[in-house]
């Protein structure tokens, strides 16, 4: 599994960095917070590369990619990912975005409306509610040795300098902390099919990922056996489920070519 193209592209004042597999229909894959390109989507990538041409970006302070002195914001990572994709000179194509990256998809398709073909909503919020109860409460109080391990390792291995590892993690934590509901509007005025995929372990409420369905007029919804993304990846402990990982990335190649 190695890219055709890999480098980066300078947009909106700083250095992005992306990785391209395949060939066909572009696909955008949106990693989540804290994470990387391969770090979410290695599993996808490796059985979807021979039916798409699969674009993935890291978004500002992750991966390799480089940090501003700005904010994160879901809206800016949106206008990050546009104006890399003018860069590629991509004018329309499928996303899918996980965890933070769903949320960030719903604001390109929502902002830029003419890029996107269909989206995959992967593991996604848009009112603090609709979260497990304490999450925000653990969030308030987060610290770096709270991170994920797993996610802490792979961060260090694409860049070995640990103030990198502390600013994304400030950034990233911040975001959530000062997350504000957002309207429905951002909902329903999204034009593309989408499907909406969660865990019924997820760290979002099914019910909340029922409302969001409902919201989105040309919308289907999955919900799976699962945790947060391990119907789509390795778990935290490194295990994979292939017999679900194979039946979600089926299900979403039948939604993407109906």
């Amino acid at each position: 599994m190695e890219p055709n193209e890999k480098g980066y592209k300078n947009v909106n004042g700083f250095r992005m960095y992306y990785e391209i597999y395949g060939s066909g229909e572009p696909l955008v894959l949106i990693h989540g917070g804290g994470s990387s390109i391969l770090f979410d989507f290695k599993e996808v990538i490796s059985r979807l590369e021979n039916q798409f041409q699969l674009i993935g970006i890291d978004l500002q302070n992750h991966g390799m990619t480089d940090h501003r002195d700005i904010p994160e914001t879901f809206e800016q990572d949106a206008h990050d990912i546009v104006a890399l994709l003018k860069e590629l000179h991509i004018e329309k194509a499928f996303f899918w975005g996980f965890s933070n990256g769903g949320n960030t998809v719903l604001q390109v398709a929502h902002l830029y409306p003419q890029i996107v073909e269909k989206l995959i909503i992967a593991s996604a919020f848009y009112k603090r509610n609709g979260m497990m109860d304490g999450f925000f409460e653990s969030m308030a109080e987060a610290t770096l040795e709270s991170m994920p391990e797993p996610l802490k390792i792979n961060f260090l291995n694409l860049n070995p300098d640990f103030s990198k590892l502390e600013n994304l993690f400030d950034k990233d934590s911040k975001r959530m902390q000062t997350f504000q509901d957002w309207e429905e509007k951002i909902l329903t005025t999204i034009d593309a099919p989408a499907l909406f995929i969660s865990g019924d372990q997820d760290v979002m409420k099914p019910e909340h990922v029922v409302e969001m369905w409902r919201l989105i007029p040309n919308s289907q919804l999955m919900i799976l056996p699962a945790t947060h993304g391990s119907y789509m990846m390795a778990d935290f402990d490194g295990k994979t489920d292939d017999h679900l990982i194979n039946f979600t990335i089926n299900e979403v190649a039948k939604f993407l070519k109906q």
